[in-house]
């Protein structure tokens, strides 16, 4: 099943959730993990992301955790770079949970914030896999102007595959923006940079006992 939210002014990407095959046997639970949930990012390259700019946040009720950019922006125009047009991030995402747990990727939204002028168009393109899994989610957006506002997409994954239990995978997320100026006069932009208000990437766990 999946949901698009249209938010003001925006328009949507979507993303396929996916996850590697769990091992053995669990039972369902709507409970979560009574010990602590650590997320960190063990690596974090690319031209939208120098070092330092990519962090994770768990949430404090544990229902998943947060990515956030601060340097994240690809730019087109008059004056601008030819290579600025396109960013590119690829974060590692190690989350760490309780013994007697594990949990799949149940959600993934997506914000971001596109600036583009009449006859400009931007891209989003978005892929994450396990480490050791050979599924790959991939899906892009095209988004044309005039355009300046917000985009939210909700993207809920039909059905749930979980981490194997006692197992520690590294969450590879790759996400890649790209803006075209075409017949446009000044500068246009596509971001997905914290300050710009409410822009972070969430992914919603669903977990269960080992």
């Amino acid at each position: 099943m999946r949901r698009t939210i249209l938010a003001v002014l925006g328009t949507v990407l979507a993303l396929s959730v996916s996850a590697p095959a769990r091992a053995g046997t669990a039972e369902a639970t709507d409970s979560v993990p009574d010990g602590a949930i650590t997320v960190e990012v063990v690596a974090a390259n690319g031209s939208g992301c120098a070092p330092g700019t990519a962090s994770v946040y768990a949430n404090s009720d544990k229902t998943g955790f947060r990515v956030r950019y601060h340097d994240f922006v690809a730019s087109a125009g008059a004056g601008v770079d030819p290579t600025a047009r396109r960013r590119n991030c690829q974060v590692g995402v190690v989350v760490t949970v309780p013994a007697g747990w594990t949990f799949a990727i149940a959600e993934a939204d997506y914000r971001g914030r596109a600036r583009l002028n009449s006859g400009a168009t931007g891209l989003q393109r978005t892929n994450y896999y396990w480490q050791g899994s050979s599924s790959n989610s991939r899906t892009e957006e095209s988004f044309a102007g005039p355009l300046n506002g917000y985009w939210h997409t909700e993207d809920v994954a039909p059905a749930l595959i979980y981490v194997p239990c006692q197992e520690q995978r590294v969450l590879n997320i790759n996400t890649e923006l790209r803006v075209d100026a075409g017949t446009s006069s000044g500068t246009s932009s596509m971001s997905m940079t914290s300050s710009e208000g409410d822009v972070d990437t969430l992914f919603n766990f669903s977990w269960i006992r080992c």
